[in-house]
């Protein structure tokens, strides 16, 4: 019986080898070369814009969170930014920015480095701006792609702005030379001024306006510079609640036709929203025109009221939801059958 016990155990070794070896492979993980540290660099800022703003160059760039490997930035950064000549070639960041010049230190806001740089050397020139940032170990993954601008005397900053209700809406005016200005607006419910319009004179109406909101407007002169555009500096805000309390506008091609019991009346609808209805006047021959009837929207009337063979002249005037009665149409003659 020895035999048999002894293979029996021999059997039983031979497979616990293969499980062992597996069991350690499984239980120990991969060995490999070991991974290279971490260079940390910050990536490259990808959002820089710069704009010519009166006798300011206003840049800004978001400071990257991440570095060039997509691991977080833990230690603090520096962003840096400098401007100089536009090459006349291709742009090579590296010859460029021997020469160019640092813009100082950087005002940082939510990430965002903003940069104020004084045209006043550089006016007349092509200039190109270009941004870092450097990590905490000094590394950093080069300049960004230049933003380029053409710098010009700084354009005239608006002044006087003004606002009235007229009409239309709110009509502005304000003094400054050149032919261009763009002009902003913060409604109501906004917090920070949106774009409205450009205009090639120092005035604007804006028609969009609604009677009795409140509205702030700013005006800002622009010049061409290069391919793009010179901003003035902002004009002081002017804030208006525009109220109407203006007449309606004569109603016009008012026409009169006879019938056998009738003279009937037609004109053109006045286009102002406000309009809510019209009034009718009436005259005997050559005597003064009187009221008549009042009519709602529908711009015609029906006068049943006529004595066949006498001369009648007849007018319309529009009336308003304020109360306000505008003009009188031109008055139009009319034999009653």
């Amino acid at each position: 019986m020895q035999p048999a016990r002894y293979h029996l155990v021999a059997l039983k070794m031979k497979g616990a080898i293969p499980a062992l070896a597996t069991l350690l492979l499984c239980g120990c993980g991969y060995i490999g070369e070991p991974l290279p540290p971490l260079m940390n660099i910050p990536a490259r800022p990808g959002d820089l814009i710069a704009v010519q703003r009166g006798a300011r160059i206003l840049a800004h760039f978001t400071i990257p969170a991440i570095t060039t490997e997509g691991t977080v930035i833990k230690k603090p950064v520096t962003p840096e930014l400098r401007i100089g000549p536009k090459p006349a070639g291709q742009f090579n960041p590296g010859a460029w920015a021997a020469t160019a010049t640092p813009a100082g230190q950087p005002a940082v806001e939510n990430s965002v480095a903003q940069f104020e740089i004084p045209v006043a050397s550089w006016i007349g020139r092509d200039v190109a701006l270009a941004a870092k940032v450097t990590g905490a170990n000094g590394r950093d993954a080069g300049w960004s792609a230049p933003v380029f601008l053409s710098v010009v005397p700084p354009p005239d900053q608006p002044a006087g702005l003004r606002a009235e209700a007229v009409p239309q809406g709110v009509r502005l005016t304000w003094r400054a030379s050149g032919n261009l200005f763009a002009v902003f607006r913060r409604d109501p419910d906004q917090k920070d001024y949106a774009p409205l319009a450009r205009s090639t004179n120092p005035e604007w109406i804006d028609t969009t306006a609604q009677w009795g909101k409140l509205y702030s407007y700013l005006v800002q002169s622009l010049a061409k510079a290069g391919e793009g555009e010179a901003q003035s500096d902002l004009s002081s805000e002017i804030a208006i609640t525009p109220l109407d309390t203006f007449p309606p506008a004569a109603p016009v091609g008012l026409t009169v036709v006879p019938s056998t019991t009738s003279i009937e009346l037609v004109w053109e609808r006045n286009p102002e929203p406000a309009v809510t209805g019209y009034r009718v006047y009436r005259a005997l021959a050559n005597g003064p025109l009187a009221p008549l009837a009042d009519t709602r929207e529908i711009p015609n009337y029906s006068d049943r009221q006529i004595e066949s063979g006498k001369v009648y002249r007849y007018a319309v005037a529009a009336l308003k939801s304020n109360g306000k009665e505008g003009p009188m149409s031109t008055p139009v003659e009319v034999s009653a059958p």
